[in-house]
Formats: structure tokens, sequence, C-alpha cells
């Protein structure tokens, strides 16, 4: 049976292409952790390996004569909601059946289903069946809880007072390490009860010793998990698709797998394994993958509807260079990092180059299939390139007479221009040529590059490069637009562009629409007001 890339649930090693679990976290730390009756949190965002990695652990640990270990996913537990008993019954319920399946040890599942258990008060239930794991077990016990996170309200308390009870007791009469993973750190729980009120993470479990964040693949673990795949079947990738896979995802497990699973298997062309697979091919599958609107991309736009989540997204695409300290909260940006949609060094930006392109398009996506009239045909010159100066005409004119109606339907207002023009050039480029973009907090801009196949070739052919840059005018219109003709040129030289053209969007409310709409030639570009 060939091996594939992995999409959906944790790593199988038989089936599965993959990178050693335990090369994604630093082991060293997490075993000294461990063997200092630790413990503590394991969080990254998801889809990116917690599950293998735990899994990974486990083994690890079990393999040597050391440890008892257990993994247990709880996320059943979630379905109980605010019923705490049920909650607390589906994890006792998860711990057994992991201790009998993992360690082929029947004590915990033979308690569970014994009078004994029925009779214990779940308040405590948890804590008995740990205890009684500790105190029957050889080799001291290490437990493995996956999707902390995932759980609500009362159910979440009790589970964390329930471990802080028994903490005192380890090894001897409770585990002797404990690892509780989830997306966030324990410190971002906000813990609402059946009473309305809100208890912190950090308050309800404050004998965590540390947190760890997982990280990524690195660049040479994205290019070795795809090679196996020629090693496999001899099938050869162009070299130019390392330095752009990375850019792409930088590393993010599910983004790499599902390229490569976009290419080798959906792709049914290149199930052929003695074709090539070009930089061309990629592309093409790059923007496949982002307009499938799989079940990961479905989920992380899904947290842009959160207020958190909003604060920092809409600074960042809003490209605001002054308003950032008045809208922008410390937490909040913690919290979207570690939801894996930012990173905030060396400044503040969407993590990867796919998830830049998903965003806009994701918060313009009604707006794109309303907008009447827009025919590509109309835009095209005799040799089907893009008549860039007519578009942009024909979205300045759009803007004017529909900008306010328009930018009041998205919930991110502030950045309302920027999605109002990548909304219109979606509708027109979408099918035929390829939208890049480029924005990050504080750099007070959005560069949006454009490719255009200019003959039947399409992407294979030769290739028409426009560079759209916009600013915000919030003072002198001179100083702006000759700041922003030289950021135009210097991503034009970068993207070997030959158009260019600056689009400058004054917000002022007392100055009408004939002050701010203007279209001139200067220095080689089309610099448009609007």
């Amino acid at each position: 049976m060939p091996k594939f890339f992995n999409t959906a649930g944790p790593t199988i090693k038989a089936d599965h292409y993959h990178i050693d679990p335990l090369s994604r976290v630093d082991w060293e730390e997490i075993a000294s952790l461990i063997a200092q009756k630790r413990y503590f949190i394991l969080h990254a965002p998801r889809q990116t390996g917690k599950t293998s990695t735990l899994i990974g652990m486990m083994e690890a640990l079990n393999a040597g004569d050391t440890y008892a270990c257990v993994y247990a996913n709880i996320e059943a537990a979630q379905a109980a909601r605010g019923d705490v008993q049920r909650g607390v019954e589906a994890i006792c319920s998860v711990i057994a059946n992991s201790a009998a399946r993992y360690l082929n040890d029947q004590t915990l599942k033979t308690w569970y289903y014994s009078k004994d258990a029925q009779a214990t008060s779940y308040e405590n239930k948890l804590t008995t069946l740990l205890e009684l794991w500790a105190q029957t077990t050889r080799k001291p016990t290490v437990l493995l809880l996956d999707e902390v996170d995932a759980l609500i309200g009362d159910t979440l308390i009790s589970l964390l007072r329930q471990i802080r009870a028994g903490y005192a007791q380890r090894p001897e009469a409770f585990p002797h390490a404990l690892i509780l993973c989830g997306v966030r750190d324990i410190k971002d729980y906000r813990i609402h009860t059946q009473d309305h009120e809100i208890i912190t993470g950090g308050s309800a479990f404050n004998i965590k010793a540390e947190s760890i964040r997982m990280g990524n693949f690195t660049y040479q673990d994205c290019k070795a998990l795809w090679l196996q795949h020629t090693q496999a079947t001899g099938q050869t990738f162009d070299e130019k698709i390392w330095d752009k896979l990375w850019s792409d995802t930088q590393g993010q497990p599910w983004l790499v797998n599902a390229l490569a699973h976009q290419l080798t298997w959906k792709n049914r062309e290149l199930r052929d394994r003695s074709l090539h697979i070009s930089y061309a091919h990629y592309m093409i599958a790059r923007e496949e993958l982002i307009q499938s609107r799989a079940t990961h991309l479905d989920q992380l736009t899904d947290k842009l509807r959160e207020e958190r989540v909003y604060n920092v997204i809409s600074s960042i695409i809003g490209n605001s260079e002054f308003e950032i300290t008045k809208t922008l909260k410390p937490d909040d940006q913690l919290y979207v990092e570690d939801l894996g949609l930012i990173v905030s060094k060396p400044n503040v930006h969407i993590s990867n180059d796919i998830y830049k392109e998903i965003i806009p398009r994701e918060l313009t996506w009604l707006t794109q299939t309303n907008i009447p009239n827009q025919e590509q045909a109309w835009y095209l010159n005799e040799d089907n390139s893009l008549n860039t100066k007519k578009l942009l005409l024909a979205f300045q004119a759009f803007f004017r007479k529909n900008a306010d109606s328009w930018i009041e339907r998205f919930q991110y207002k502030e950045a309302g221009p920027q999605l109002l023009l990548q909304a219109f050039l979606q509708r027109i480029i979408n099918g035929g040529g390829r939208i890049h973009r480029e924005y990050a907090l504080g750099r007070g801009r959005t560069d949006i590059f454009i490719e255009w196949p200019t003959t039947e070739q399409g992407f294979f052919g030769p290739m028409q490069h426009i560079v759209i840059e916009t600013k915000i005018l919030y003072a002198n219109l001179e100083e702006t637009t000759q700041k922003g003709i030289e950021q135009t040129k210097e991503y034009m030289s970068k993207v070997e562009a030959s158009e260019g053209v600056l689009i400058i969007f004054d917000r002022s409310s007392t100055k009408s629409w004939d002050e701010k709409i203007s279209h001139k030639e200067q220095d080689g570009l089309l610099v448009m007001g609007c």
C-alpha cells in the first residue's frame, strides 16, 4: 500500500509520509519536566500535529522501563456542556478505556463499571480514578490529556479542580506528571460558570509549571516531507517550489500536507508518477486549495467573527500607522497568535501567504458575488492583456457611487476601502489570473500583485505582472503620494512587474467626492485618488 500525505486526523506512520513528531518539540525539556513530576501545558493551533506528537511522546515513554503513560482525548466530554456529571463521566470513561488500550491495563475499566464507582460522587470521581491508577501501577504514571480546551464551563472547572486536588499526592497516589493539551495556553481560558461567573484558567489550575507552544515544520522539514514522496515514487519536484512552499505555509503542517495532497493526488494528471511537478503545477494547486474552503480553512475564517480576532486582524488589513495603540490590546494579540493566525515578530503580520489570501477573500466573498456588471471581457485588450487603467477607473467610479453603503456591510469597516478594492479585483481576476497580497501592522500600505496569463498556455506561458499599492491619506497628500510612489516602485522591482498603480484613499468626511477623486500619470505610474 503506497503512502500518502495526511490531511485529517493523527499521523499513522505506516500510511503517511511524516516528520518524527518528537522533533517538533523540545523533547529534552519535556522529558526533564516529566522527571521533575511537573504538570504543564502543551498548546498549538488546530491541525498542527498536537495529537500525533502526544501519541509519539506516549510511545517513547512506554518504550522505556521508567513510566506508564496514557494518552486520552477528552473532546467527547464537550457534548455534556453544562451537565458536569455527564462531562466527568465521559472523561473518566475515556481515561479508563485508554489505559486498557495502550497499556493493556483493565484496572481502571473494571473499576469504572463497578458499584464502587457508581457510588462515587462525580465531584471527586476523576480524582479517585487517577488515585487508583497511580496506586495500582508498578511504574510512575504519566497522563496526557488532549483537547482540554474543548470542554465548556463547569465541566472544565471540575476537571481542573479535581486534578489540582490530587496534585499533592503525586507520585504515589496521583499521576507522576501530567500534560494538558489544547489550542490555547490555559491562562487564556475564560470559563463561564452556570452562575455566570467568569473564572480564568490560571486561577483554576495554579499548579501549572510551564506552558510550551509546539512549533511548525522548519523549511527543511517541509522539503524532507515532500521528498519522501519522490523517494517512494520517483516523482520529482521543481526546485523553485521549495521557497514558495515555505512563504505560503511557514511550515504550518496541515497546509504543507494539503498542498502536497492537492498536487500528487487531487491533480489526476500528476498521478502519473513519471511526470515532473513544475512550479506552474504548484501555483495551480495552491489556488485550488484556497478555493476549496477545506475544513481547516473554514475553521480559520470562522474565527474572524470573534471580537478579539477582529480587533487584531482589522488593524492589520486596515494598515493603519496611527490608530494601532488605540485599537490593539496585548491579550488580543497573544490570543490571535496562539490561534496561529498571526506572528508578532519582527512585526505583527498574518502567519503565511496562504492565510493572507484567504482572509480578505473570505471577508469579501458576499461582496464579490454581488457586485453587478463585472465581466472580464470588458477589461481585456486585443492581445488578451488586462487594461489596467480601464479596470481601475471602473473601480474608482464604483467606489465613488457605492463606497458608503458597501463598506457599511463589512464587519471589518476600518479596512473597508482595501477590502472593497480586493473584492472588485477578485471578481475580475479570479478564474483568469492570480492576486497576491502583502500587508502587515504598521506598514502603512497594502501591496497587491496581479499575475495575468496572456496566451492560451495559461500559467505555463507568458504573464503580465501588475502592482497595485494602496494607502490611507492621514496627512499631506503630496508627501503621501511621493512616499507611495517610492514604495510602489520598490515592490515592482521585487516582483519584476512592468506596470504599477498607486491608489490613495481619502476617508475625510469633510471633503466632497470631487475633491477626493482623481487620476494622473506620475513617474511612470498611474496615481489615483479615491
